[in-house]
């Protein structure tokens, strides 16, 4: 009798650990997200099969390689920069769909720059948007704005609310002798920025953020300092990328054939455990080279193992 009330305690406690794995086990979800500047979609002065052309529209090829790229990274959700004006992320998404790759939800950023935008697709759904388009900082004598804003968007998951920021600071084109490849004004806008998603945030050792985009500078420069520190505050942390030959770079400058990592990941201190490997990735699928002058860096983050 003893040995038989056993062996059914042991079924039963069999049982309720089973309905337990089942139960965490449909908890568990995957978020993949993704930053990607697509050069230009946008009318610009560029060269074509025909020769140099200005205010000409991003070629259909390039377009079609894109949309390949953004199928190959199968993101949940993906932050674009130098995206034009509304009409042209309609354009995209819509064609996007008519491929079998579907993005219900769209967000376009207003900034100071008039031409190229921060933009969001998304197959989740946003709990909220909130748009920072006239954040300031000093520079020089006067003040300035960042010129194409900072992008805050928030989606629920299984281990809670996750907030993304979306950046693309100034290029290192020199707009002024005094500021050098406009290293100035690009700390300036991280600096506006990184107080911005303080602000936003709370404290971030206990906070689920995430901050990505075209940073146009490199990981140990002064610029990506302010956006992973504050004085004796730890922000958030950079993630290591490279793609499937271990190469790094997220950049190419055509001309001179050079190569650089400009498009970063960061992960606050809360979110960081989540990060599947500990690393982001560098897409290198087709059409990457055809599609822009940049490489989308993505990570895909695991709740609820």
């Amino acid at each position: 009798m003893e040995m038989k009330f056993r062996e059914l305690f042991l079924r039963s406690l069999g049982c309720l650990l089973l309905n337990q794995i089942l139960v965490h086990g449909l908890r568990a979800e995957t978020l993949t997200i993704a930053t990607y500047n697509i050069e230009n979609y946008v009318p610009a002065n560029r060269m074509t099969a025909a020769g140099y052309r200005q205010e000409y529209p991003k070629p259909e090829a390039e377009k079609r390689a894109l949309r390949a790229v953004i199928k190959g990274l199968k993101a949940d959700v993906l932050v674009l920069q130098e995206m034009g004006g509304q009409p042209y992320l309609d354009e995209l998404r819509r064609d996007l769909k008519n491929e079998g790759t579907d993005y219900p939800y769209k967000v376009l950023l207003d900034g100071t720059d008039a031409d190229r935008h921060v933009a969001l697709l998304s197959k989740r759904p946003l709990k909220s948007v909130v748009p920072h388009a006239n954040l300031e900082f000093t520079y020089f004598n006067g003040r300035e704005r960042v010129k194409r804003g900072l992008l805050e968007v928030t989606i629920t998951t299984a281990a809670g609310d996750i907030t993304i920021f979306g950046v693309h600071l100034k290029s290192r084109f020199t707009d002024r002798a005094d500021d050098p490849m406009s290293t100035q004004r690009r700390i300036g806008e991280a600096t506006a920025v990184r107080d911005c998603v303080l602000e936003r945030v709370g404290d971030p050792a206990t906070a689920q953020f995430i901050i990505l985009g075209d940073c146009n500078d490199t990981k140990d420069s002064k610029v990506m300092q302010r956006l992973l520190r504050r004085g004796k505050t730890e922000i958030a942390a950079l993630l290591p990328a490279a793609d499937s030959r271990g190469d790094s770079w997220t950049h190419a400058y055509r001309k001179e054939d050079s190569y650089s990592r400009v498009d970063h990941i960061l992960v606050s201190p809360a979110l960081k455990p989540a990060v599947t490997g500990g690393v982001a990735h560098v897409y290198d699928g087709p059409g990457v080279r055809e599609a822009s002058d940049h490489r989308p860096v993505v990570v895909t983050l695991e709740f609820g193992r």
